[in-house]
């Protein structure tokens, strides 16, 4: 490998666009070819971006001169994709989850583990500066969590990605968005979860899916993590990390953080950039071109997974 490391994109919607606006600025990275699904808006995304070659073929793009694919692509597609492009011999990082259910997840691991290459999972949270600034206070000694309470609220009655444009998908609260919680209590308290149980609410007629779901994790110091998540809301959207420690309480919203009387806290020095899907990129980088295990790799991720399945297993025995 030379030292520009040379990237495939797969995805031409609203994810593959925030990649995109990530790679370009950070050094020694060329975006080589695109692999999307739907052909006009994957070429019309190529031409805006100045991406010289697309196609709608992952396999097409995997021959190509490259050395790593990012996966920004549907969440059923996720594992398949990983597996395919980690077997063409080329680093992989897929957008999270790294699979829609706890079996396909071992396999991506087993690939991983059988190729040697880089593989890792979009796990941002681990990567926003608001998430890390507490990381570091709790590593240091300063921060123990006590409960972590989040909110995940969309609006999504019919099946549209952020763009507005019509899914070719249909997304999932569970496999998901609950993912991103999942793994971020068990990496800020640094401990497996032992326990968990979900509960979901009615499914949608036509998307057949829960639209409402309520998660409640604990670890063995006892903290607890209670998650609430809807498609139904009709208010501010995302996800809202309320941090209830022993020394203080912070509120993280993205990439931003206040503490518990909505008072900003001073983000500046906690990373190169502000923006935790850059920082994540940025690892994934650095992690090929040093040849090392990235933080948030999918052996890592794994143990979410596992966590998710737990959760999966505790609602059909309600």
């Amino acid at each position: 490998m030379g030292s520009v490391v040379k990237i495939i994109l797969a995805g031409e919607g609203a994810i593959g666009r925030k990649h995109m606006a990530a790679l370009r600025r950070i050094d020694d990275v060329e975006v080589v070819a695109l692999a999307g699904g739907i052909a006009d808006d994957t070429e019309a995304f190529a031409s805006e971006f100045g991406i010289e070659r697309w196609t709608t073929d992952l396999g097409e793009a995997l021959t190509l001169d490259a050395d790593a694919a990012i996966l920004a692509t549907p969440t059923q597609l996720h594992a398949a994709q990983a597996i395919e492009t980690m077997r063409a011999g080329k680093h992989v990082l897929v957008e999270i989850p790294m699979a829609d259910n706890f079996a396909d997840s071992e396999a991506v691991v087993r690939v991983q583990q059988e190729t040697g290459v880089t593989a890792m999972v979009c796990h941002t949270r681990r990567f926003n500066p608001s998430h890390q600034w507490i990381h570091g206070r709790i590593q240091r000694g300063e921060l123990t969590l006590q409960h972590l309470v989040v909110e995940t609220f969309f609006f999504r009655r019919e099946n549209r990605n952020a763009l507005g444009k019509p899914r070719t998908w249909t997304d999932h609260l569970l496999w998901h968005h609950s993912c991103h919680t999942v793994d971020l209590f068990g990496y800020q308290t640094d401990q497996r979860i032992t326990a968990g149980w979900a509960q979901q609410g009615p499914k949608h007629p036509e998307l057949g899916i829960a639209m409402d779901m309520t998660i409640g994790m604990s670890v063995p110091s006892g903290a607890l993590c209670t998650l609430s998540l809807s498609f139904n809301n009709d208010g501010p959207l995302g996800t809202f990390f309320r941090y209830i420690c022993d020394n203080g309480t912070y509120i993280a919203r993205y990439d931003d953080l206040v503490d518990g009387y909505d008072n900003p806290v001073d983000l500046s020095g906690v990373a190169i950039s502000d923006d935790g899907i850059e920082l994540q990129d940025r690892e994934f980088i650095s992690a090929i071109s040093e040849g090392r295990e990235p933080n948030a790799s999918v052996a890592q991720c794994l143990g979410a997974m596992e966590t998710i399945d737990m959760l999966e297993k505790s609602m059909s025995e309600r």
